[in-house]
């Protein structure tokens, strides 16, 4: 947040807003996934009190500090990696901001508060778990009185935040910031810890847990991030030596820098450099599901940290240009004019697109192969993809590598489970469905042979269910597949505390986990080998060899 900004709110716009709290949640630990990436319909204040992770807003990362407050504008989305689960504890607090005139108020959506948004450094930051308690407190009475007594406890924090912020008089970090744009402008030489903590005017061992501190990573580790995501960039350009890439990067020894790159990418610089030369760009992100299963990275995708939260976080770096995922596709018209500009080699799409996205789509000179997203299986696509771009036998290799895990897989979690019953139930907003999907019936149940508590014909389906209902079926584990928003979240926190969800047989048991929509709700080749490895480690509580 810029300090200018922040200022400027204060002395001329905070006279004319109102603030009022929707609801405060206390988070300790997150063993059960609460602060996954997820959208949210009003600002969120996230304040620290314990343990170190990472926030990010949309696309942009922050380190968590106990110094300072962080705000997520409404209509965006905030999730938090923590580096030690079961330390991390900190408040989330929603509100909304109205605007106040004469004649009347209204709601503000983010478009008049840009100096609400990020991380606020806080002086006497000590008192903000303080303040979040009380608030917590009065909150947890749910009754008229208690939650009165909760907005001006909540009054409260935002005036200590407003007059306790502090943009001045952090020297050190500063400096250090400068020692990391040194480092960014001078990767290919030989730095070393001394080097930069001599920049940043600091011992070299308060550097290090300085630099780690601010930034969520080693001086070290984030200029070997530097040096790889360069070396990316010279592949992608045109036939270059290997060798020469590694003494362009950094590296005086081609091997090591092979052997690190293929450490962290997965593949081997050639096969990545071979996978760069043809730019093929994917309309629908499971598309890059069946790309990276022939070992190649699109030049084009729909990324985004939640909506596709595994290919942003793995392969941001390498996708050149980046297609919108917002809420599944809805941004596609500006997709369409980005690839337009791209000019990729050749777009593949699913079928399943509307009149109009299809001509939008296919009236450019660029080819298009679409795959038919409902009527063919996911082997039969990723076959498809492969025959489309030359890579029959990669794809065969894949598949056959796949079957043997699962086949493997099946056999250690038969003898684990003893055939006892599992549901997966989806929740949303005020209800709870019993779910399988596609991938669901065609790989955990399918594949797996997993022992669904309502047998049933069909592959997929969704049906609303009451606790009576589910506690006639009674399974023995439980799966969850909860939506990550408000009102669906306050349902889950009230469902959990009845009496009728603590006698369910799983629930007595402890055999409940929650899943992630990703790899969980995705059809396609590499999303089902994970999905194969998701379940295998929530049902045996074993990491995939």
């Amino acid at each position: 947040m810029d300090s200018s900004t922040f200022h400027h709110f204060l002395e001329n716009g905070l006279g004319d807003v109102l603030f009022k709290l929707r609801d405060i949640e206390w988070v300790k630990g997150d063993r059960h996934g609460r602060l996954q990436q997820q959208f949210t319909p009003s600002y969120v204040m996230v304040v620290v009190t314990g343990g170190n992770g990472r926030l990010t807003l949309e696309t942009e990362g922050h380190q968590l500090r106990k110094d300072a407050v962080y705000l997520c504008p409404p209509h965006a989305t905030f999730g938090i990696d923590s580096e030690s689960l079961e330390e991390i504890e900190l408040f989330l607090l929603r509100f909304d901001v109205y605007s106040e005139s004469a004649e009347h108020s209204h709601l503000i959506q983010g478009e008049k508060l840009e100096a609400f948004i990020g991380e606020i450094p806080i002086q006497s930051a000590g008192q903000l778990g303080i303040l979040c308690h009380t608030i917590l407190g009065h909150w947890q009475q749910e009754d008229g009185f208690g939650r009165f007594q909760g907005q001006l406890a909540f009054s409260e924090l935002l005036l200590h935040i407003f007059k306790h912020q502090n943009f001045i008089g952090n020297d050190s970090k500063n400096a250090v910031k400068l020692a990391k744009a040194y480092l960014e402008e001078h990767y290919a030489e030989d730095l070393s810890i001394e080097q930069l903590a001599r920049i940043a005017q600091v011992s070299p061992k308060y550097f290090v847990d300085l630099y780690k501190k601010t930034f969520g990573i080693s001086a070290m580790d984030y200029l070997g991030e530097v040096r790889l995501n360069k070396a990316k960039q010279l592949m992608a350009k045109s036939p270059t030596k290997l060798r020469d890439i590694a003494h362009q990067v950094g590296y005086h020894d081609e091997f090591y820098f092979s052997r690190k790159f293929k450490k962290e990418v997965g593949v081997s610089p050639t096969v990545y450099m071979k996978s760069r030369q043809r730019k093929i760009a994917v309309y629908h992100a499971p598309l890059m599901g069946y790309m990276l299963a022939l070992k190649m990275i699109p030049y084009a995708a729909p990324l985004h940290p939640k909506w596709t939260a595994y290919y942003h976080k793995m392969y941001r770096n390498d996708v050149p240009v980046h297609l919108s995922a917002f809420r599944q596709m809805q941004d596609w018209e500006a997709n369409i004019e980005t690839l337009t500009k791209a000019r990729p080699d050749l777009i593949l799409s699913l079928d399943d697109l509307t009149a109009v996205e299809k001509e939008r789509l296919e009236e450019g000179d660029i080819p298009v192969f679409t795959i038919p997203a409902g009527k063919s299986c996911w082997r039969e696509q990723l076959l498809a993809t492969a025959e489309r771009v030359g890579e029959q036998a990669e794809a065969e290799s894949w598949l056959r590598a796949f079957n043997r895990k699962t086949e493997e897989r099946r056999e250690q979690l038969h003898r684990v489970m003893q055939n006892e019953t599992v549901a997966i139930l989806r929740i949303w907003k005020g209800s709870m469905y019993l779910h399988c999907n596609r991938s669901m019936g065609e790989v955990f149940y399918g594949d797996l042979q997993m022992n669904p508590a309502f047998p049933s014909d069909a592959r997929e389906y969704d049906m609303e269910m009451t606790l009576e209902q589910l506690a006639l079926l009674d399974p023995e584990h439980l799966l969850l597949l909860i939506c990550q928003e408000a009102e669906t979240l306050e349902y889950w926190k009230a469902l959990k505390q009845s009496i009728g969800w603590k006698e369910l047989k799983a629930v007595r048991a402890n055999k409940v986990s929650r899943i992630p929509a990703d790899p969980w709700r995705e059809y396609s080749a590499t999303a089902h080998d994970r999905l194969v490895d998701e379940a295998f480690l929530l049902l045996t509580g074993d990491r995939p060899k």
